[in-house]
């Protein structure tokens, strides 16, 4: 089964599972009334059922809010689902909440202070890198 297959059936099944029927007319109605680019015509929305075809990422995302399912669910499956979560929780784990808070501070920094950060941060790991591999005396 090729990616645009699979993703057809999982954009048929969401549909579905939100009370519409997985029409091409249903399906061009519903997304035209909620996206503000140029509207996707009946043949657009035919090739995403039958699988010759995948939206472009900004479709995709209101595809999904209007389905209410994850986009990378929609897009990949849900192993792809899963391991977002398993990052997301992860990054929210409590233990971590200094390290996140010093990513957060990184991020604001203005961007030559954030390229002498990270060349500091690379040099000391490789300098832990260095020193893992020595036997001790």
């Amino acid at each position: 089964m090729t990616e645009k297959t699979e993703f057809a059936q999982r954009l048929r099944s969401a549909m579905i599972a939100a009370g519409y029927p997985d029409r091409p007319a249903v399906l061009e109605r519903e997304f035209n009334s909620r996206y503000w680019g140029r509207s996707v015509t009946f043949q657009a929305v035919s090739r995403w059922l039958r699988g010759e075809a995948i939206p472009s990422q900004d479709k995709l995302q209101v595809l999904a809010e209007w389905l209410r399912i994850e986009p990378q669910v929609l897009r990949f499956g849900e192993q792809a689902g899963a391991a977002v979560r398993e990052q997301r929780g992860r990054w929210e784990d409590p233990k971590f909440y200094q390290e996140r808070e010093v990513i957060e501070a990184f991020l604001a920094l203005p961007a030559t202070q954030r390229k002498v950060v990270r060349e500091v941060v690379m040099a000391l790991a490789i300098a832990a890198k260095a020193d893992s591999g020595k036997k001790p005396g």
